[in-house]
């Protein structure tokens, strides 16, 4: 995929609504990927005065409790997409008052849009849903201070490549929209204006009881987002068929998992296309060029 086009294979309404829907709770796989992802902070030394939470609702809500741990004096805002995740992160996530000590702790803010920018801004397994992640980029951009900080994890190419094997066989249309490369996104983060991204992958393998189980952790993933994906519902036969082939293979999924890490570097100064010299100037500079040494 080309670092300045948006993903060929996302239906930018299907993105949409699924960033709309609000999560009530975090997915077992999102909250192991952000304790794994929130291990890499021991790298960095800075120690950011405050943090934006990119969607903590579905990217992990014990995951942000680790972080309110690391950092318990740094300021944090919490961004959602909706005013019903706005609402349910403010529930989930506000301390209680009368807990000892609470009133010395920074207070947490739930946007909806990021105005104060922050040193670091924490994303975890949000990238792989956008239909514009160039945007999205962008927008992470304006939500940090220059020498901020971004730490974020996605989904990577080899992911659920159990079903895409699987669909492939029954003729069916693609299981899911195609996840970027990492080194796609690297590119990405320095058209976006960021500065040494630092680019990591590991696979996660899942196995499950059940057919029933397997689906189950699925929809709480995310949604099939791919253009060509089945346009209509889907019927009582399908499903059954489905349950049928997955038991019959092991139950299993493979998760790429990419970490991402980039800096907010400062704006580069411009240079004028031209520049303008006076008359008088230009003759002396030529009379000078012309001298001959003596």
């Amino acid at each position: 995929m080309s670092a300045s086009t948006p993903p060929p294979t996302i239906d930018p309404l299907a993105a949409q609504r699924w960033q709309q829907m609000p999560a009530t709770e975090s997915p077992w796989l999102h909250e192991e990927v952000a304790r794994r992802m929130q291990e890499r902070l021991d790298w960095i030394k800075t120690q950011p005065s405050s943090w934006v939470h990119w969607q903590p609702m579905l990217g992990g809500l014990q995951a942000h409790s680790l972080l309110a741990q690391r950092y318990p004096k740094a300021a944090c805002t919490v961004l959602e997409a909706s005013n019903a995740g706005v609402q349910l992160a403010s529930k989930a996530l506000m301390a209680p008052r009368w807990k000892p000590q609470a009133w010395l702790q920074p207070k947490t803010s739930v946007v909806q849009r990021v105005d104060q920018p922050a040193q670091m801004l924490w994303s975890n397994m949000a990238l792989h849903m956008a239909a514009d992640p160039q945007a999205l980029m962008a927008q992470w951009q304006e939500a940090l201070q220059v020498d901020g900080f971004l730490m974020f994890s996605c989904l990577g190419p080899d992911t659920l490549k159990e079903l895409q094997t699987l669909y492939q066989t029954l003729g069916w249309p693609a299981h899911a929209h195609a996840f970027t490369d990492m080194h796609d996104w690297g590119d990405m983060l320095m058209t976006a204006g960021f500065a040494e991204p630092v680019m990591d992958m590991e696979r996660i393998t899942l196995t499950f009881e059940s057919p029933e189980r397997l689906l189950q952790e699925l929809r709480g993933l995310g949604r099939n987002l791919h253009t060509g994906r089945f346009s209509a519902l889907r019927g009582r036969g399908w499903h059954r068929q489905l349950l049928q082939a997955l038991a019959q293979q092991p139950l299993q999924l493979t998760f790429e998992v990419i970490y991402g890490h980039a800096f907010k570097p400062a704006p580069r100064l411009s240079v004028a296309a031209h520049s303008e010299i006076s008359l008088d100037n230009m003759r002396a500079a030529l009379a000078r060029g012309r001298a001959k040494p003596g």
